[in-house]
């Protein structure tokens, strides 16, 4: 390190690691948004990024955080081109960051909030041995998706709150993935539907904040249909060694643009079959 300035290949790759993670965990824990921590991993390292999102993680866990299960992010065309990469990344949910249906995000929880709409499925099995010895950016087929669809119990309509740790959102894949995929927080809706009742892919959205249109889309601005998305994640999952459970929460990705969430905004979705999901920032 030379006058503040971090030389990455002066580090190996655990002190990389290391350093990132606490940059990540003080910005979450202070408020307080940190640089990019590109500078210590490399600009696409995605290897290393996971690693430091599984000790931000880890750390998370050590204070009593308990995992309730997975995001996914970059399902859309549009924001993988912003990031120039070719697959989604994922990131990992606590309980502490549900929040209910209607209810309000208090003033300074988050960073730089922005939201987006989306469908959330509950896992009725482990994924332990989904997608095992599979790459997980291999083509998904009919099977793959009947067999994910058999894994669920319900879908419910959702909200991903994102945030991002690293200031300015100035990041590159690396920095997002390496920031648990930019999460935040997260509002599932009340209205729980079997997917024997409705296929995914053909789920529409409208999103407003305050009242006015912000976003729409549908099922298939999903990495082609939402069940796709939970095919990447859990075949992710089992290739790290932290397979998806019975119970987990999977949100499984944006059906359109996501809006920024300043204080006193209130979002609102609505999902076709899903019904509603609300939440407000207060002021």
């Amino acid at each position: 390190m030379t006058d503040g300035v971090v030389n990455t290949a002066e580090l190996m790759p655990h002190h990389a690691i290391a350093l990132a993670a606490e940059r990540l965990i003080a910005a979450g824990r202070s408020g307080v948004a940190t640089g990019p921590v590109r500078d210590v991993l490399g600009a696409a390292d995605l290897g290393l990024a996971y690693e430091v999102q599984r000790v931000v993680s880890e750390a998370r866990r050590a204070e009593g955080g308990r995992v309730v299960g997975r995001k996914v992010g970059l399902t859309s065309p549009v924001g993988q081109r912003q990031f120039g990469v070719d697959q989604p990344d994922f990131g990992v949910l606590f309980e502490d960051m549900l929040v209910p249906s209607g209810g309000e995000v208090v003033r300074g929880r988050l960073i730089a909030p922005m939201a987006e709409a989306e469908i959330a499925f509950v896992l009725r099995v482990d994924l332990d041995g989904f997608g095992v010895g599979v790459n997980p950016a291999a083509p998904v087929g009919g099977a793959d998706r009947a067999a994910a669809a058999a894994a669920v119990e319900y879908a419910v309509a959702a909200l991903e709150i994102v945030d991002s740790r690293v200031a300015d959102w100035d990041i590159t894949i690396a920095d997002t993935v390496a920031d648990n995929a930019s999460s935040g927080l997260f509002v599932l809706g009340d209205r729980r539907v079997p997917l024997s009742e409705f296929a995914p892919v053909e789920v529409t959205m409208t999103m407003a904040k305050d009242g006015q249109l912000v976003s729409s889309g549908d099922g298939a601005a999903c990495l082609g249909d939402p069940l796709n998305a939970l095919v990447w994640v859990a075949r992710m999952a089992a290739s790290l060694k932290a397979p998806l459970r019975a119970g987990d929460v999977v949100l499984s990705g944006a059906l359109g643009a996501m809006v920024t969430a300043e204080p006193g905004s209130a979002i609102t979705a609505e999902l076709s079959v899903l019904g509603g999901v609300s939440v407000t920032f207060s002021k």
